[in-house]
């Protein structure tokens, strides 16, 4: 926790918005009392005096350190513009470059996301009680006083406290955002479940194997945490520009001072070079482009991203829930000589009907799919690790694992080869009858959006990094068009690889689950597609509220559109300021005509700057 100190502090944010709203009333009050009241000099100039001192000092530091940091960038100049308004005596052109400078800050505060930091996410969502048995009495009692070898229970929907193993009950779990398995996994006694994963609609009871503070729960917090601390830092277009424009103003002013003799040259030069339009137009820019997405349902949280997404030569995509849909379908079935494939679908059906079993759902839709009716079962029962049985039509069906088939069956030469992925058998009557395979639905934009990313946005290489089994990933990386693949990978793992990959060229990762939110964080640009997850939002960079990845298609877009935009204004108004930097440096104009004079570009490179709000004419190109 955060000593009280560091909670009273003002933000940056409110402090340059505080700035700004001083700075312009002192000014208002300065041109009041000057030109209506008639005051005295003291008393015209004590507002624009309180200005600079309040408004001007913090800003003044805040830019010497970054100059100690060897930070090179534009805010050099309106620094030394104040500085040198204060020593002339300019004060009205030091309190409106205190103004500009403030303003400019307030605007890019303003199009940054309030969202709550990453690690307060995992903490709210993480598990803080655990109900635990003990002689036939449950209590309610704190998560991290669980220990090993504790009999807990774990509700319907409640989030499992802590690692360890099924003792009673049968049921299942949603483990996909944690480990990256796009299913619901089925528990019975004898089942591992791991901290994080949501309990569905049946009690289990539990034994802890792992106390709170050592579960995989608290793990991945632990990875977010280094994560958050080694967070890729970007280096926004205005300091890039800020970087070349500051030496040319600076050395101009210096050479008109010298050719002059006169330190007021020096001034009115500084004052045209302000480099406001970097300092509010590019902001401008930025918010236009935050406000247009958040209309089609995208939201940005980091509004750096829109600088850098453009950059991007590496993708790298989380299959569940990301290219996938996160939900199991019946792709195929395979049945032995002389069963009917769609007579066993309807028998497996009429006992799935009864089941909770994770792939129940997918047998039962492709039975209502193919218009197939259901008969009536009788003597239901499902022991673990035995599979389902019933009694449909008078036939005896079990439907199982391949590595739970009984071996007094018949037809066991039919039997298919396996092929991956999930799959289950089917006996009628003790002779092998079909085998059902299942995977992943896969996003039915997924193949072209992976086609169009290398010759439309310059993407050299797309991979696919997932926590779920090789047979799976290797399955939709064909089905999508992606040749690089990495499977079974820990967020842990995840983390240091795009960690890796980020250190050689840009990147874009693209996820959704829990596991996926280091990985978020250590690329160059993360994007969380759909609401899953409160921590992935967290996590990311920019969050897809649709879930599609169309949307993150008009991400692009609008980046690139955002992108023009905030340049011509930049080098636009920076090309005006040059003009009037060489009339000052002629003599023609004093400090505060130069001020009034920047504000004239500013005012175009604002209003150019708004364009960024209008969606341009093709927002997807797949």
């Amino acid at each position: 926790m955060k000593p009280a100190t560091d909670r009273r502090k003002m933000k940056p944010s409110n402090r340059h918005n505080a700035i700004a709203i001083f700075t312009a009333a002192a000014i208002a009050a300065h041109l009041l009392l000057r030109f209506l009241v008639h005051a005295s000099y003291i008393a015209s100039y004590a507002p624009l005096t309180l200005a600079l001192i309040i408004g001007g000092a913090p800003l003044i530091w805040e830019i010497l350190v970054k100059l100690y940091h060897r930070e090179i960038t534009s805010d050099i100049l309106a620094a030394l513009s104040i500085l040198t308004a204060i020593l002339l005596r300019e004060y009205l052109a030091g309190a409106i470059i205190v103004l500009m400078l403030s303003g400019g800050a307030s605007l890019e505060a303003y199009a940054v996301s309030k969202a709550s930091s990453v690690l307060q996410a995992l903490a709210r969502r993480m598990p803080s009680i655990a109900h635990r048995k003990r002689n036939r009495e449950i209590a309610v009692v704190p998560a991290a006083e669980v220990n090993v070898g504790d009999i807990l229970l774990v509700y319907p929907h409640e989030i499992c406290p802590v690692d360890g193993v099924v003792l009673e009950g049968h049921g299942s779990m949603d483990e996909s955002y944690l480990t990256g398995e796009p299913f619901k996994i089925s528990k019975t006694p004898g089942s591992n479940v791991i901290s994080g994963a949501i309990n569905g609609g049946t009690i289990l009871t539990i034994q802890a194997s792992k106390q709170a503070v050592d579960s995989r729960y608290a793990k991945i917090m632990e990875v977010m945490r280094a994560s958050e601390q080694q967070r890729p830092r970007l280096r926004r277009l205005g300091d890039r520009l800020g970087a070349v424009y500051a030496p040319l103003a600076l050395g101009l002013a210096v050479c008109g001072w010298i050719a002059s003799g006169d330190p007021t040259r020096f001034l009115a030069i500084l004052v045209v070079a302000t480099p406001c339009p970097l300092l509010i137009g590019i902001p401008v820019a930025i918010i236009g482009s935050v406000t247009l997405a958040a209309r089609r349902s995208i939201i940005i949280k980091n509004p750096a991203i829109l600088e850098q997404i453009g950059a991007c030569r590496v993708v790298i995509f989380d299959k569940t829930g990301t290219l996938t849909c996160g939900k199991a379908s019946l792709t195929g079935s395979v049945a032995a000589p002389g069963f009917d494939a769609d007579e066993v679908l309807a028998l497996t059906a009429s006992i799935e009907q009864y089941s909770k079993h994770p792939l129940s759902e997918a047998i039962l839709a492709e039975a209502e799919a193919k218009n197939i009716h259901l008969f009536p079962a009788a003597e239901i029962s499902e022991k673990p690790g035995f599979g389902l049985h019933g009694v449909v039509k008078g036939k005896h069906i079990l439907i199982t694992s391949r590595e739970k088939l009984p071996s007094d069956i018949s037809g066991m030469e039919n039997l298919p080869a396996a092929e991956g992925g999930l799959e289950c058998h089917v006996i009628v009557d003790g002779a092998y009858a079909a085998a059902f395979r299942f995977s992943d639905e896969i996003r039915p934009e997924s193949q072209p959006f992976v086609g169009h990313l290398g010759p439309k946005h310059r993407f050299e290489r797309q991979i696919i990094l997932s926590g779920d089994r090789p047979s799976e990933v290797n399955h939709t990386a064909q089905k999508v068009g992606i040749g690089e693949t990495y499977a079974g990978k820990s967020p842990e793992e995840k983390l240091e690889f795009v960690r890796t990959e980020t250190a050689k060229a840009k990147t874009l990762f693209i996820g959704d689950g829990v596991n996926d939110a280091p990985a978020l964080m250590a690329a160059t640009v993360g994007v969380a597609i759909g609401r899953n997850s409160d921590i992935t939002a967290e996590a990311a960079d920019a969050v897809i509220m649709d879930s599609s990845l169309q949307k993150v298609d008009e991400l692009m877009h609008l980046s690139r559109k955002m992108r023009n935009v905030a340049l011509q204004s930049a080098v636009g108004g920076m090309g005006l300021s040059i003009i009037g930097m060489l009339y000052a440096f002629g003599g023609h104009l004093p400090p505060i005509s130069g001020a009034i004079l920047q504000e004239i570009i500013d005012l175009l490179a604002i209003l150019n700057a708004l364009r960024a709000a209008f969606p341009p004419k093709y927002l997807t190109d797949f």
